[in-house]
Order: C-alpha cells, then sequence, then structure tokens
C-alpha cells in the first residue's frame, strides 16, 4: 500500500509538556483520514510539523516516502495544501485577488486555474466582495481554495467545520467528498465533531495525551459499532446464563445492563429469565455510534 503520511515516534516538547509522545501513523494515498482526539491531544501540534512549522523533538515522519530529514523535503510539501486552525486570507481582497496573491507567493508563472478553483469551491459568484464580508462557511472555502493554488495531491484541514451552521456543515462535507473523489486528493482531517466525520472518513486514528490510540479503516470501524439490543434486567447473571445455553454473544454493561449481538424474540428471553427468577426491564435496539466508541476507546485505555 502507498502512504501519503508516514509517522514514526514522533515526539514534540514545550518544555516539559510532552504535546506528542510517540506518535505512529499512517495515511493511506486516496483516503480521507480522520483524526480524532479532544482540544489539546496533539492533532495541530502534528499537522504543524508535517507543514514545516514547527520542527519535532524526536522521532521522524515520511511525506511521499521522503524523511523530514532529507534536504529535498520541500519537493514533498509542494504537494500539501493546508488550512491550519483559521484561514490565512486578505480580509480586504476579494476571493480572485486573495488567489492571485497565493499564486504570487508561490511563484506560478500564470493566474490559469484561479477561475476553475474558485468554481469548485463555490465562490465564483462573489465578484467583488470583500473576503472580510463573507459568511464563515465561505471564509473557510476561500482557505481551502488558497490550500488548492499550488494543485496538490494531499490537502490537510484543521476542525474545518468548526463553527459552521448545519448549512455550512453540509457544504463543507460535499465539497471535501468532492475534492477526494473526482480530484483523487488525500484529506486528513483534524476534527471533533464526530458525528460529521462518520459521514466522510475512510480511515481513523484516534490520539489521545499525543500519542496514537488505534488506527481503524471505516469498514472495520463499522464492523465493530455493530446493532445490539440494549437490555435492562433485574439479574445480569441470570440473563448470562440465558445467552451462554443459546450460544448468544452478549457484553454485560453493569449490574442491570447487557448488550445482545443477534436478533432474538423478546418474550422467549423475558420467559427465560423468568425460569431464572429474573425479570426483562426494557429491550432498545441501539447502534454504536464513532462517539461512543471514542469514548469507550479513550475510557478503556485510563483504565488499562
Amino acid at each position: 500500500m502507498e502512504y501519503v503520511l508516514q509517522t514514526n515516534a514522533l515526539c514534540k516538547n514545550y518544555g516539559r509538556f510532552k504535546a506528542l509522545s510517540g506518535l505512529s501513523i499512517t495515511i493511506p494515498k486516496g483516503a480521507i483520514y480522520g483524526f480524532v482526539g479532544k482540544n489539546g491531544a496533539g492533532k495541530t501540534t502534528l499537522i504543524r510539523l508535517i507543514c514545516g512549522l514547527q520542527e519535532p523533538s524526536s522521532g521522524e515522519y515520511r511525506l511521499y516516502g521522503r524523511k523530514n530529514t532529507d534536504r529535498q523535503i520541500a519537493k514533498s510539501r509542494r504537494r500539501m495544501g493546508a488550512v491550519v486552525e483559521t484561514p490565512s486570507v486578505y480580509p480586504d481582497m476579494t476571493a480572485e485577488e486573495n488567489l492571485r496573491q497565493q499564486y504570487r507567493i508561490l511563484g506560478l508563472p500564470s493566474f490559469d486555474g484561479i477561475s476553475d478553483i474558485l468554481r469548485l469551491v463555490g465562490l465564483e459568484n462573489t465578484g467583488k466582495k470583500k473576503v472580510k464580508n463573507f459568511s464563515l462557511g465561505m471564509r473557510q472555502r476561500m482557505g481551502i481554495a488558497i490550500a488548492l493554488a499550488g494543485d496538490p495531491d494531499f490537502l490537510v484541514l484543521d476542525e474545518p467545520a468548526n463553527g459552521l451552521d448545519p448549512q455550512g456543515i453540509v457544504e463543507m462535507r460535499e465539497l471535501i467528498l468532492k475534492l477526494n473523489r473526482e480530484r483523487q486528493i488525500t484529506v486528513l482531517i483534524s476534527s471533533h465533531i464526530l458525528d460529521e466525520l462518520s459521514k466522510l472518513a475512510t480511515h481513523y486514528g484516534f490520539i489521545d495525551n499525543g500519542r496514537c490510540l488505534k488506527e481503524i479503516s471505516a469498514e472495520e470501524l463499522n464492523a465493530a459499532c455493530r446493532k445490539c439490543l440494549r437490555v435492562e434486567v433485574s439479574n445480569t447473571g441470570a440473563l448470562a446464563r440465558v445467552l451462554e445455553k443459546q450460544g448468544i454473544e452478549y457484553k454485560i454493561l453493569s449490574d442491570i445492563s447487557a448488550d445482545i449481538f443477534a436478533e432474538i424474540s423478546l418474550s422467549a428471553l423475558a420467559q427465560a429469565l423468568a425460569e431464572e427468577n429474573a425479570e426483562l426491564r426494557t429491550a432498545k435496539e441501539r447502534n454504536e455510534s464513532l462517539e461512543s466508541y471514542y469514548i469507550d476507546l479513550i475510557g478503556g485505555e485510563k483504565h488499562a
């Protein structure tokens, strides 16, 4: 498998504080990689490192196979576009003027392609409207337009949906999917809006306290987040005996609750529990979300 980004035991210290503590992740070419972690987990620190804004304290990373210590690493970075924290735009310029300025910064020989980029991000009809008068969603798309100026095939987005209204979130999602599917751009998305991320990502990396707890594909995650029947009973010991007799998979959650991973007759279950002097109190179908998976992962790690 070809990887756009690989990190190996990457560390970044600020004095005594360890922002990254042996982080190892791999981002396959063509993926939409959801980088999941709470604020302060180290997501933005990684992005700053791979963009060349800071240097690691130890460990290494590779961009398109080139080590960060390679003299030619700048060539790999030219294949990247990034929006870190807030979009870097000139508020008193129009969308087109912002792109022209970015083209000059990059040393591009002509302004060809600017109209295509504006059309791609949905800003082709903004005319002489200055960026300072754009909505938050428009400014976020302007930031992505600037990141696309160098025709990158790896796009890094730090909290792209942060602060957007529902319509803006939908527009951002559709834009990211379009860039990935139509232009084959690999995307790294740092986000804590997990419900939205689950509609985009093909791969996930879960980070906490500067290290990766788990990497998983969307297919593997969907398999892990199986549908189940959440039941409350008077005695989970009795429930376990009943289910084990029938060879049914289950998970005890507390003294009174459990998840059952099978289609089961509630009347038959209630009768079997009654024979064990126990009672079925409630039953509800449930589908574990990305958010609950992440919380369980973090909780399990803290109590490991």
